[in-house]
């Protein structure tokens, strides 16, 4: 009986399935030659990135940085920002700190204004107010108890004096008339010329200026002139 020979020896060639199963492995895994289109197949030059080393593949996930932690702030930071803060806050100078605040210079201007002094009253008005009690006060601190004090508007006393114009004047006596004065104001005004005259029982004969040296005439000073000019005669009770 006779050895039955392989297909190798018979020179025959084995049946393989390998063209039956080339043809769908390689069409189920080709790309479409619409559009390009990459495929699962694994190949030796692109490795799974997520299975490498990030070290040594170029190609490898890199994960996520971490935010950097911040750090707390020292006492000394937060004393700077505070301050940085307040200064951006502070409105600038001049400007309204809100919408109801007036500004510094508005304040300074909307203050009540000072009162006027007795010397800016009207002419009238400073005499009969303040001069007339002010020199009564004063000369009754002389000794004088009985000095009668007027004031009128009138011609000039003065003996040869020729005027038909009248002028306003502070007049006062005592002791039954012996001692008399008169003080003048032929401007209205205590700033302006003033005068001044003076007899024991009869009408004087001397009209003397009166404070022209002061650059401005005061209610002290008006009676200040007057207890000094009278204590010059030696009219007053402590001479």
């Amino acid at each position: 009986m006779a050895e039955e020979k392989n297909h190798n020896e018979a020179g025959e060639v084995a049946p393989s399935n390998v063209d039956k199963q080339a043809p769908s492995v390689a069409e189920e895994h080709a790309p479409s030659t619409d559009s390009p289109e990459a495929t699962d197949i694994p190949t030796a030059n692109a490795p799974d990135p997520k299975a490498v080393n990030p070290e040594t593949n170029p190609n490898a996930a890199k994960p996520a940085a971490a935010s950097p932690k911040r750090e707390k702030p020292s006492a000394g930071e937060k004393s700077v920002a505070t301050a940085k803060a307040a200064k951006a806050e502070k409105p600038a100078t001049g400007e309204k700190s809100d919408a109801g605040e007036k500004p510094a210079a508005a304040k300074a201007a909307a203050k009540k204004e000072k009162a006027p002094s007795v010397e800016d009253k009207p002419f009238v008005e400073f005499i009969q107010q303040d001069y007339l009690p002010a020199v009564q006060k004063a000369i009754a601190e002389q000794g004088v108890k009985d000095l009668q004090l007027s004031f009128a508007k009138q011609k000039v006393p003065i003996v040869g004096f020729q005027s038909a114009e009248e002028c306003w004047q502070v007049v006062g006596s005592w002791q039954k008339g012996l001692f008399n004065f008169n003080l003048y104001f032929p401007e209205e005004d205590i700033q302006g010329k003033k005068g001044f005259s003076c007899y024991e029982g009869k009408r004087p004969s001397t009209l003397e200026s009166f404070l022209i040296d002061e650059r401005k005439i005061t209610l002290d000073l008006l009676v200040f002139g007057l207890v000094q000019r009278l204590n010059g005669q030696k009219w007053l009770g402590l001479n």
